[in-house]
C-alpha cells in the first residue's frame, strides 16, 4: 500500500506523518521494521534491498520516503515498479513539501489506487478554528477580539502560530487572553506587509510602498530593519527568477532556494513583474542604501524614501 502526504501546509502533513508513525509504532512489536529515507538522495536498487529483506518480526515494514518527487530518476523507477508496491503487504508512506503538479503521473496513479492527502494553507474560517482549536489544546480563553488580531499578526503560518499560542497561554497562566495581551506579545507578520509593498512596487505604485513603508516607521520599527526586510525579498526574488528562467519546475525551486512554500509562492508571483536585469539593478539599488545609511551619507528613513521613489 502507499501512502501520499504533500502540501504547502509542512505544520499540518507533518503533525500527520507524526501520526501515522505513532500508531504504527502502538502495533509494531519491534519498532525496528520502520525506515526513514531521504528521496532526494536515494536510489531505487537501496530501496528495493530494502524492501526484499524479511522482517524478523514477521511484521509489515512502513518504509518512508521523504521528498521523492524532488528525485526525478527515483519517481520514474517508482513508476515502473508501482503495481508491485501497491500489492505489497508493506507500507509505503510518500511525504512531500510543497505544491505538486496535478497532472504528475505518480500523483495520478496514487490517487487511484493508494491514499493521498493535501495540506493546503488554511484560510477565512478554517483557520480561525485551527487557531480555536490550538487554544483548546491548552483549554485556554481568548475574546473574538484577540483571536481575530492574532489571526491577523501571524496569519497561515501555523509553525508560528503554535508558538504564539503557547506564549499567550503561559504569559496569561489560565485567565483569558484579550487583544491587548496580543499586541504586547505578538509582533505583526510585517513578512505580509513586505509582500504587498514589494506589490506596490511591481505595480509602479510608488504611492502606496511609500504609506506601507511609512506605517511601519510610526509604529517604530527600525528603517535599517526595514531595508532588511526589502533586502531580503528582492534577494529571494532574485534567486526565484534566476530559476524560472533556467525553466526548473515548482519542487526544484523549492528545494534549490530553501525558502519556504510561502515565501516560494509568493515570489514566483511577483517574479513575473520583473526581469532578471530590473531585478539586478534594484538589488544593486539597495545595497547603495544600506551603505549610504551605515556611512552616514544618508539619514536613515530619507533613504528609504529615496530607495522606494527610485524603483
Amino acid at each position: 500500500m502507499i501512502i501520499f502526504i504533500y502540501g504547502e501546509d509542512t505544520f499540518r502533513s507533518r503533525q500527520k506523518l507524526s501520526e501515522i508513525i505513532e500508531e504504527y509504532k502502538k502495533k509494531s512489536k519491534s519498532g525496528l521494521s520502520l525506515k526513514s529515507f531521504d528521496g532526494q538522495e536515494l536510489d531505487f536498487q537501496s530501496l528495493k534491498e530494502e524492501i526484499r529483506q524479511a522482517s524478523m518480526f514477521e511484521e509489515n515494514k512502513l518504509l518512508i520516503l521523504r521528498n521523492p518527487i524532488s528525485n526525478q530518476k527515483l519517481k520514474e523507477d517508482i513508476l515502473e515498479a508501482a503495481k508491485e508496491l501497491l500489492s505489497s503487504k508493506d507500507v509505503f508512506l510518500f511525504y512531500q513539501e510543497g505544491q505538486i503538479r496535478k497532472n504528475d503521473k505518480l500523483l495520478s496513479l496514487i490517487k487511484k489506487q493508494g491514499k493521498v492527502q493535501e495540506f493546503s494553507p488554511l484560510d477565512g474560517q478554517s483557520l480561525r478554528s485551527w487557531y480555536k482549536k490550538e487554544f483548546g489544546r491548552y483549554r485556554a480563553e481568548i475574546s473574538t477580539e484577540a483571536l481575530n488580531r492574532l489571526v491577523e499578526f501571524v496569519g497561515d503560518d501555523l509553525w508560528r502560530a503554535s508558538l504564539e499560542v503557547q506564549k499567550l497561554f503561559n504569559f496569561k497562566k489560565g485567565k483569558r487572553i484579550d487583544r491587548e495581551d496580543v499586541e504586547l506579545l505578538v509582533k505583526p507578520k510585517l513578512e505580509t506587509d513586505i509582500f504587498k509593498t514589494i506589490d506596490a512596487i511591481a505595480k509602479k505604485d510608488k504611492k502606496t510602498a511609500l504609506t506601507l513603508i511609512h506605517k511601519h516607521l510610526e509604529k517604530g520599527d527600525h528603517p535599517l530593519y526595514l531595508l532588511t526586510m526589502i533586502n531580503y525579498q528582492f534577494r529571494n526574488l532574485l534567486l526565484v527568477k534566476d530559476l524560472i528562467e533556467k525553466r526548473e519546475p515548482y519542487s526544484a525551486i523549492l528545494r534549490k532556494s530553501q525558502l519556504h512554500p510561502f515565501v516560494v509562492r509568493k515570489s514566483l508571483a511577483q517574479a513575473r513583474s520583473f526581469s532578471l536585469p530590473e531585478l539586478k539593478k534594484i538589488y544593486q539599488k539597495i545595497f547603495q542604501a544600506d551603505l549610504s545609511i551605515k556611512t552616514g551619507k544618508t539619514e536613515a528613513k530619507a533613504a528609504l524614501d529615496i530607495l522606494i521613489v527610485s524603483f
